[in-house]
């Protein structure tokens, strides 16, 4: 038997690389090395990363931004030939980039109609009509009107404040006629008895009763008459359906009664005194108590004569 020899064909430089790589020491890495490239702290910082992507909630403004965006890029998407839709029209004889409706016609419409999103929770017509309230508005505008200025702010706050103020002197004069008018008062001259109830009602005649306080009665009345209501409302929900009484029917009666007669009263003449300013309604109390009890409202003091000796003047400038 000889020995194996080598071919003719076999090339003398493949046999040397073949001899280097059998000889090298170097040694390929592994596939699965390869796949371990990234270490344990990345893998799970990937694994994080991944896991807050998928549980992120996006905002309702995040949320429109997108629904926008579909929205918009299926109105500018054409008609898939694909579709069934696109495939019957064909089968009517529809052509891409062609009418709908009889050939020749002009006026056919090429592109559908387009889609305007209304935002908002309006009326359909609300924005028309805004419009038009805005352009009413502009037309009708005064050039002349100005700004209101900083000493103009102050003057109004201050004019405020003072009506306020005698708005509030207006019940305290009030209430001093009261106090002298009153049935039980001693007209000026004593001091009434301690512990005497000197209020009047409004269930006596209105026009018995002085205009300039008559209406701090008639708001007393009203409170009266709501705290009444509300006492009545509270007893008819406190009460069993076995609680019977006999005088119960005419009581509620009775003041059902007065309370219509009541309601029925309009008060014409009080209506045009409170139909005045302050500062006039002010006057007339003070004119009054000066003439009638010779009382000074400033002072806080009754003479003893007409004359009132010691009394600075009529107004409240003149007591300083």
């Amino acid at each position: 038997m000889g020995s194996p020899q080598t071919s003719a064909n076999e090339n003398p430089a493949q046999l040397t690389n073949d001899m280097d790589d059998y000889m090298s020491m170097t040694i390929p890495d592994s596939p699965s090395k390869l796949a371990q490239s990234e270490t344990s702290v990345q893998r799970r910082g990937r694994k994080r990363r991944e896991a807050e992507s998928r549980a992120y909630q996006l905002s309702k403004a995040e949320l429109a931004h997108q629904a926008q965006l579909n929205r918009d890029e299926a109105l500018n998407t054409s008609l898939p030939v694909s579709s069934k839709g696109y495939q019957m029209m064909a089968k009517l004889g529809f052509k891409a980039g062609s009418a709908l409706g009889k050939e020749g016609n002009e006026h056919a419409r090429k592109e559908p109609l387009g889609v305007a999103v209304k935002e908002g929770r309006a009326g359909i017509g609300m924005e028309r009509e805004r419009k038009r309230k805005f352009e009413e508005d502009f037309n009708n505008h005064d050039g002349s009107k100005k700004r209101e200025t900083e000493g103009d702010f102050r003057d109004r706050q201050a004019r405020e404040r003072e009506q306020k103020r005698t708005e509030g002197l207006c019940w305290g004069a009030m209430r001093v006629l009261e106090e002298f008018e009153s049935d039980l008062s001693t007209t000026g001259e004593g001091a009434r008895e301690e512990g005497e109830n000197t209020c009047k009602s409004l269930s006596e005649p209105p026009a018995g009763i002085n205009l300039l306080w008559r209406g701090l009665v008639k708001v007393r009345d009203e409170k009266e008459r709501h705290r009444r209501m509300r006492c009545g409302l509270q007893q008819g929900l406190s009460r069993t359906a076995a609680y019977d009484d006999p005088d119960e029917e005419r009581q509620e009666r009775q003041t059902r009664d007065i309370e219509e007669e009541e309601v029925e009263v309009e008060d014409l003449e009080l209506n045009n005194f409170n139909r005045l300013e302050p500062a006039e309604r002010l006057r007339r109390m003070v004119e009054y108590l000066r003439e009638k009890w010779r009382y000074c409202f400033w002072c806080k003091c009754q003479y003893p004569d007409s004359l009132m000796d010691g009394c600075p003047g009529f107004t409240e400038d003149e007591h300083g």
